[in-house]
């Protein structure tokens, strides 16, 4: 039988948002092989207390890993844990997020199985009993369908492209007795910064408002805060390069090539000309909202909407008005 794993990301003893995702795909990707999803949970002490929800979206089996030293991400740790549990397992596909974390461990894991990573995966299907993975290449610009000669077949796939679907399942817990010595890690975990206090991930965000250098200034960056905190808590916040590289903004927040590729549901892009570096992050958005006073501007060749004018006087009016929708709904 056709076994697919998904491993799962917490932190601080909550499920990541893309955990749901995972599984979920994993599931689907599980029943189209004629097998069944599991779920891999790296965690501290209590860990497994997490395992009745990730049975909610399909997992019918959960292996367990608690142990002191990874209570937060250590990639040597993740990494042997992880590989155990593949070699161990007898998977056909291991499914990562490509989330920060993902872009971390996906790698590191695929290198130590010694088979390739298909990375950033927008689409997945079996098709003849074999994955084919779609994937963005030449940032953005085109798309690549691929199939993975190797077992078992390592997948990253997107935040907010594969939409989770309840599928309720077995959610047996595993615990797996850790073979890793934390004294040999090569690598020392200093400290972890977390930018953005309470507001998510620019790269997780199901809402992102991004700005551009026709903000015109950091201090004016209140009005796009407005507008995030107007569209709710899962609303995060993003940036162009020209302001990361400027100053204004934290690394964590940029949007683009060289930055974070974002998928959500619904994307502003205010006082953004549009380079092909932004657009080339944030093009497969599900909704894009453009506010430019240049009608020429090139973000309004992939904006679903857009707005001509001055970003001082629309954005005001525009939170306005969705504080009131959110009010009447």
């Amino acid at each position: 039988m056709s076994k697919v794993l998904a491993v799962v990301e917490q932190r601080e003893g909550a499920l990541r948002s893309t955990a749901r995702e995972v599984v979920s795909t994993a599931a689907r990707i599980a029943g189209e092989l004629g097998g069944s999803a599991e779920a891999l949970l790296v965690g501290g002490e209590g860990a497994g207390q997490l395992a009745g929800e990730l049975a909610r979206w399909g997992a019918e089996a959960v292996h367990v890993v608690e142990h002191d030293a990874l209570a937060g991400y250590h990639p040597d740790g993740y990494v042997d844990v992880t590989h155990q549990v593949i070699r161990d397992g007898g998977f056909e596909a291991v499914l990562f997020a490509a989330s920060s974390q993902g872009k971390d461990l996906a790698p590191r894991v695929a290198a130590r199985l010694d088979v390739p990573l298909a990375a950033d995966a927008t689409g997945l299907e079996v098709e003849g009993g074999s994955l084919r993975i779609l994937r963005p290449v030449y940032a953005g610009k085109a798309f690549s369908r691929v199939t993975v000669d190797a077992s078992p077949v390592v997948v990253s796939i997107r935040p907010n492209v594969f939409p989770a679907q309840e599928k309720s399942a077995a959610g047996e817990v595993r615990t797996v007795e850790v073979d890793t010595d934390p004294s040999a890690w090569p690598t020392t975990i200093v400290s972890f910064e977390q930018t953005g206090g309470d507001i998510p991930d620019v790269a997780e965000a199901s809402v992102v408002v991004s700005g551009g250098r026709g903000m015109k200034d950091p201090e004016n960056w209140g009005l796009l805060e407005e507008l995030r905190a107007a569209l709710g808590d899962e609303a995060g916040l993003g940036a162009s390069r020209a302001v990361v590289d400027a100053g204004w903004r934290p690394h964590g927040e940029q949007v683009g090539q060289t930055g974070k590729t974002v998928a959500p549901k619904l994307y502003f892009a205010v006082g953004i000309s549009g380079a092909i570096q932004h657009r080339a992050g944030m093009r497969t958005a599900g909704t894009i909202v453009a506010v430019n006073r240049d009608p020429e501007a090139p973000i309004f060749k992939v904006a679903d909407y857009g707005i001509v004018g001055d970003l001082f006087e629309v954005l005001p009016r525009l939170t306005e008005e969705v504080r009131t929708l959110r009010q009447e709904s």
